[in-house]
């Protein structure tokens, strides 16, 4: 008769076992923890930067004149922007002309340069409605004089600047050139 040695597990090797296997796990969970937590950013951010377009679309689409839009001589001024001859009341100017805001349907901005300092916390339509879901971001519009540019004189392009930040401060900042043409607007 021989005699067979059967070997199983000792306790140790079980114990070992176990904790090598938890600290496995717990390096796996951990990170689907972390992918959890941040799955949100790329949403924010996509849409601080589909905010930040629609803003510099609208702005880069209005016109750049020496004159106010409404000036009677707005589309024959061939001045500077910073002298008022050539238009017949008002010369355009960086920032609003009082009274004009982004909302009015009887004064809204009407020139590139209006839009310079314009702020809103939650976003909002031209109306002034606040766009549902987009509470927890701010925009900001900055426009600048940009010096020459590709052969055009300084003095007759403007910077803009379009920054969004939304919720968990998540930054968005899109830029753009917006010249006078056709001569003057």
């Amino acid at each position: 008769m021989s005699m067979t040695s059967e070997r199983g597990l000792s306790l140790i090797e079980l114990l070992v076992f176990i904790v090598v296997v938890g600290v496995a796990v717990t390096g796996v969970l951990s990170v689907y923890s972390l992918n959890a937590r941040t799955s949100a950013d790329p949403m924010v951010r996509k849409q601080a930067v589909a905010i930040a377009e629609s803003l510099l679309e609208e702005v880069l689409a209005k016109p750049y004149t020496y004159c106010d839009p409404d000036d009677a001589n707005a589309e024959s001024a061939t001045e500077s922007a910073i002298s008022a001859a050539g238009c017949a009341t008002t010369p355009e100017a960086i920032g609003s002309e009082a009274g004009e805001t982004r909302y009015s349907s009887l004064t809204p901005f009407d020139n590139v340069n209006d839009y310079h300092g314009f702020s809103m916390t939650g976003i909002s339509d031209l109306t002034g409605a606040a766009v549902a879901g987009l509470n927890g971001y701010t925009a900001t519009i900055q426009v600048q004089l940009a010096g020459a540019f590709n052969g055009i004189p300084a003095g007759e392009t403007l910077l803009v600047t379009v920054t969004v930040t939304g919720p968990g401060n998540h930054n968005a900042s899109l830029s753009g050139y917006r010249t006078r043409y056709a001569p003057n607007f």
